[in-house]
């Protein structure tokens, strides 16, 4: 009877040590994404007229963004990925975006706030901010998404189209392309990019 108790225990340490130590142990270990170093540090004004800053987001991944609300190009475009990113991740308090206007004297927190009305922003991690305008793009030109003004285009302004991935430690994130470079951000026009954030946030939430 002994050995057969023995035998028992036995098999349970093994099932134990293949199927849940594994677990257990990929949960505390990173993923596959690089780390590109720490996101620039900013705090802003979101459309609920409270300061938000980037220790707000610790704990949590985050997609940040540049937009602004009268934006006729890429940001409805933009602004309709995001949504989906809402929808993918709502209820996890642990996920959380970051849409940050370049035209800050139009877009106040009121005119944010509309805009968000009006976009279907649910999630209460996502905050649209505002700020003074040489801040802003400062905190891009750190972030190297590229803004600016430029009367000439639709809008009067530019800014990039990609997506910034950051960890819940607060460093910019991504995964290597086909050649094994880092991608830095994703674009948030195309559906591969989404698709391919969707995936990665999994991954981050996860460690």
């Amino acid at each position: 009877m002994k050995n057969k108790s023995y035998i028992g225990i036995s098999f349970i340490i093994l099932i134990f040590g293949i199927w849940v130590v594994p677990k257990i142990v990929g949960r505390f270990q990173k993923s596959d994404l690089l780390v590109i170093g720490e996101a620039p540090k900013f705090e802003l004004t979101d459309q609920n007229n409270k300061k938000i800053s980037n220790k707000d987001y610790e704990g949590k991944v985050y997609v940040l963004e540049f937009f602004f609300s009268t934006c006729p190009t890429i940001c409805p475009k933009m602004n309709e990925n995001m949504l989906k990113l809402q929808k993918e991740f709502y209820g996890n308090p642990d996920f959380g975006i970051a849409s940050i206007t370049i035209n800050p004297e139009n877009d106040t927190p009121q005119v944010l706030k509309e805009h968000a009305d009006k976009l279907g922003v649910k999630n209460y991690n996502w905050h649209l901010l505002t700020g003074k305008r040489d801040y802003i793009f400062n905190v891009a030109k750190e972030f190297k998404l590229y803004a600016g003004v430029n009367p000439e285009v639709a809008g009067g302004f530019e800014h990039s189209g990609m997506f910034a991935l950051v960890d819940k430690d607060g460093n910019i994130r991504s995964r290597k392309d086909s050649f094994g470079n880092p991608i830095l951000y994703y674009d948030g026009l195309e559906d591969s990019g989404v698709q391919a954030i969707k995936e990665d946030i999994k991954k981050l939430l996860e460690e």
